[in-house]
């Protein structure tokens, strides 16, 4: 996965190659799809999520340029993966999963794979966790009409965003960058992710 996956791929962060080597992804696939835990293919986790290909995940991550004294806020945690890459980075990462079923199975795996600086919340991510604010980076895992401003109002002074925006059909990675008096936003890359549905995003999924 490493070699063919994302080093071939122009993955070359080496803090987020050595976070990808360790997180087991196997652990966190359903049973039934185990056998394609390395492939570079998202993967369905139930409830109609997905656990997002190796690829994109390195990406995302790489993207944030984490730091280890920081903290990030993940919305839209599912099976806990994405969380579990960026605990290894992160001083603490906070998720927040709108499924009660998926919040509290992510939180048991994260807990029994000892990953002991994630702590998971159910709610809607899409206004982010006030009381938790600022964060210095922010990882959005769903795909939004347009920038959750909740989310955009937690990102520290000097913090980092990314979020797949667009609709059910065409989207495209975003990286938001916060400063003092300014806002700059650059487009990375296409992508496709499950709707991000809350009050600051899709009300319903949107229609395919």
């Amino acid at each position: 996965m490493i070699q063919t996956q994302l080093r071939r791929r122009g993955i070359t962060d080496a803090a987020v190659l050595a976070a990808m080597e360790s997180v087991p992804r196997h652990e966190f696939v359903p049973r039934e799809f185990r056998e394609k835990s390395y492939d570079d293919v998202p993967l369905p986790i139930g409830d109609g999520q997905t656990i997002s290909q190796p690829y994109i995940v390195a990406a995302m991550t790489a993207a944030l340029h984490v730091k280890p004294t920081e903290r990030v806020l993940e919305v839209g945690t599912g099976c806990g993966y994405q969380a579990a890459i960026l605990s290894r980075l992160a001083g603490e990462v906070f998720g927040v999963e709108r499924r009660p079923e998926l919040a509290l199975s992510a939180s048991e795996r994260l807990e029994r794979l000892g990953y002991e600086n994630v702590h998971v919340h159910c709610g809607d991510g899409t206004f982010g966790m006030p009381d938790l604010a600022p964060f210095d980076a922010i990882l959005v895992a769903a795909a939004a009409p347009a920038i959750p401003q909740p989310l955009l109002a937690q990102l520290a002074e000097g913090g980092r965003m990314i979020v797949p925006v667009g609709d059910a059909e065409h989207q495209e990675l975003q990286l938001i960058e916060k400063g003092s008096k300014s806002v700059r936003t650059t487009i990375l890359e296409g992508c496709r992710f499950v709707p991000l549905v809350g009050y600051h995003g899709w009300q319903d999924p949107p229609l395919r």
